[in-house]
């Protein structure tokens, strides 16, 4: 399947569709895409409840028009023989053709299959979503994705979760796409080319970039089978984005709010996802699962330590640093609102499920950089990527971490979080992705276990091992000896997360895929840990 698509072909909003994506050879591709139209992206679904599903395809009408109606089927079979729900719902160029319905009469924990249909007759593929359940529920399986950079690899950790008939739910915590050019990866052929070539900045960039990643065959392929619960991290805006800017977006990029207000606007076009910012979904009594917002709507700008290291006393400016910006108690990630409603939210669940499920854009355990990591590092690794890490443990000497954008680069809110799952006496897991590394934590807040997180590694984005010469295992020991909350890591391999829940105990297992470099779906090893209902730490 070729993804490198002519753009002055590809004019997304105005009638032309991207049906043809879905044919095996560039030239039938090349031949086709400029009077595809149809059901151009298969079908997904989202926001689960126990009596209703979000759905969403995309559809470009034949003829011209300014709208269209489509009818959506709900069935207990694949053949449709016995449709129970359905709904109509309108799309057209505004909204670049793509279309979402909440269907609502559903039973709880049930399997159901749905399609859409034109106004010609013409009909959608067809989805496998599911509800959520209500009441005792035994056991309940999802699988945590983060971080799939199209040019850097094979989405095959999508393809291996989709073939799987053991999993409940997808959980995608950010990073969905990447705004900066598509550039090619060595050694890799040019189908995982997205377009457009020049980073995205306004609406009809992002379109174009989810038109093409939204191509690949394992991520329809995983939309297809399963609901998604998702939320966005910094790149499906611009890197390391906050309230009022981002490290990636400079003055002649034009205004940020501009920026972010077309980020915001695609993404929740072209994803199953409702408008609301933040969301909790029971699933019965076994647990709560929150869907969090810590980027572009109150995420205050980080604390820049960059000062620090050329100051005449590099020493003396950090730990004035540490004392002063990096502990500023207005430094928010979530925002106040936010804060206020997850608090209340652990009070009030935390009585009736067993479990606090957060899904997080970023990681919450503490992570400083280790005193000998340069040691480790490629004998031909820049200077100034070797200065970085010096700085990095010269920076940690003083208790400061190695990356202010997580959640260690705002200690206030973190102790918040922490503290408002303690005072709820909350059994807390954090899942969280963004590093591309794989690792886990078993949290403390004023040296009180205070839950768990598992953090994953990336679908295909590069992580440490891009810089490492050194044994893998001997980097990650060295990370865990370095920091305490660290229970294990990886930093090494590409994969997802598979996260079981049951009353007693949630299990984490970290699948590492082969190999992204073709596409293929075997995996190469794993590693689980799990937490004891009542413990709040990590065992092997």
């Amino acid at each position: 399947m070729v993804l490198n698509i002519d753009r002055r072909s590809l004019v997304l909003g105005a009638g032309l569709g991207l049906g043809a994506l879905l044919l095996p050879a560039g030239a039938a591709l090349a031949a086709g895409l400029a009077g595809a139209t149809g059901f151009t992206h298969n079908v997904a679904s989202g926001e689960p409840a126990a009596d209703s599903m979000l759905l969403w395809t995309r559809y470009v009408p034949e003829t011209a028009a300014d709208v269209v109606r489509l009818q959506v089927e709900v069935a207990l079979d694949q053949g449709f023989s016995r449709i129970v729900s359905g709904a109509v719902v309108r799309t057209g160029a505004y909204r670049d053709w793509t279309a979402k319905v909440t269907v609502d009469g559903l039973e709880p924990g049930t399997v159901y299959w749905y399609r859409f249909v034109a106004p010609d007759g013409t009909r959608s593929p067809v989805g496998r979503t599911k509800t959520l359940p209500e009441g005792q529920v035994s056991r309940f399986n999802l699988a945590v994705f983060s971080c799939s950079n199209l040019p850097y690899g094979y989405f095959n950790a999508y393809g291996h979760a989709a073939a799987r008939n053991d999993l409940d739910l997808w959980l995608h915590v950010g990073d969905y796409i990447y705004e900066g050019p598509g550039v090619l990866r060595e050694g890799f052929e040019p189908d995982r080319v997205p377009l457009p070539a020049s980073e995205i900045l306004a609406i009809a960039d992002y379109r174009l970039r989810y038109a093409s990643y939204r191509a690949d065959p394992d991520l329809q392929r995983l939309h297809q089978m399963a609901p998604m619960v998702a939320l966005w991290d910094d790149h499906e805006s611009s890197n390391d984005s906050w309230e009022g800017g981002a490290q990636n977006h400079q003055p002649a990029e034009g205004d940020w709010n501009l920026r972010r207000a077309a980020a915001m606007q695609v993404y929740r076009e072209w994803m199953p996802v409702s408008d609301e910012p933040w969301k909790a979904y029971p699933i019965g009594a076994l647990a709560t699962l929150y869907r969090t917002e810590s980027r572009l709507l109150a995420r205050t700008q980080p604390a820049d330590i960059g000062a620090t290291f050329k100051a005449a006393d590099p020493d003396a400016a950090l730990k004035a640093f540490r004392d002063g910006p990096w502990r500023d108690p207005s430094a928010t990630m979530l925002g106040t609102t936010q804060e206020s409603w997850l608090a209340h939210a652990f009070k009030a669940n935390a009585r009736t499920t067993a479990w606090q499920l957060v899904g997080m854009g970023t990681i919450i355990g503490r992570t400083v950089m280790p005193a000998d990591a340069v040691d480790w590092l490629k004998p031909d690794t820049s200077e100034r990527k070797v200065a970085g890490y010096r700085n990095n443990i010269r920076a940690a000497r003083q208790g400061l971490p190695m990356w202010m954008d997580r959640w260690d680069g705002y200690p206030q809110a973190r102790a918040r979080l922490l503290k408002a799952a303690q005072a709820a006496d909350a059994d807390l897991v954090m899942l969280a992705g963004d590093s591309h590394n794989a690792w886990a934590f078993s949290l403390v807040e004023d040296g009180r276990p205070a839950g768990v997180e598992f953090a994953g590694h990336s679908v295909t984005s590069n992580g440490l091992e891009g810089d490492m010469g050194a044994d893998p295992a001997m980097v990650a020991r060295g990370f865990m000896a370095a920091n305490p909350e660290m229970k294990w890591a990886d930093t090494s391999r590409r994969g997802y997360m598979m996260i079981e829940v049951t009353p007693r105990r949630v299990t984490g297992e970290w699948l590492f895929m082969k190999t992204i470099k073709t596409r293929q779906v075997e995996v190469a090893g794993s590693h689980r840990m799990s937490v004891e209902r009542g413990r709040r730490i990590l065992s092997a």
